[in-house]
């Protein structure tokens, strides 16, 4: 699953402003979280869980915690979190999850992108 490139002149990747069409978001379902890769290299990731309990991939309707945003230091402050979340949402919204926003960062991103309000589960159980 993961693609490193091992050659020496790979891991020298000059880090640029966020640039969606340089991204891949991919659901890691075994780690439950979702990869933003960029090029060859894992940049960040962003956690998630089933609130029911389940010990499987979700399906269509099954309320999700988004948990956590994690981007490599040297990536920060770029915007590779904000293109991270909006692929997630996205595809949390075909997916047809119902969500719970526990990370701070997909909360404040959801205050400025009320378009995806609309996923959140207001059932609290």
């Amino acid at each position: 699953m993961f693609r490193r490139s091992h050659e020496p002149e790979a891991a020298q990747t000059t880090v640029v402003r966020a640039d969606p069409t340089l991204a891949q978001v991919d659901d890691n379902p075994a780690h439950s979280r979702f990869d933003l890769w960029v090029g060859d290299e894992l940049v960040g990731i962003l956690g998630y869980r089933r609130l029911d309990g389940i010990d499987a991939p979700p399906e269509p309707g099954t309320a999700v915690a988004l948990m956590h945003t994690v981007v490599k230091e040297e990536y920060g402050d770029r915007g590779w979190a904000a293109v991270l979340v909006h692929e997630v949402l996205e595809e949390c919204r075909v997916r047809g999850w119902r969500l719970h926003p526990v990370c701070t960062y997909v909360r404040r991103y959801l205050g400025t992108h009320t378009e995806y309000l609309a996923l959140i589960d207001d059932d609290p159980s």
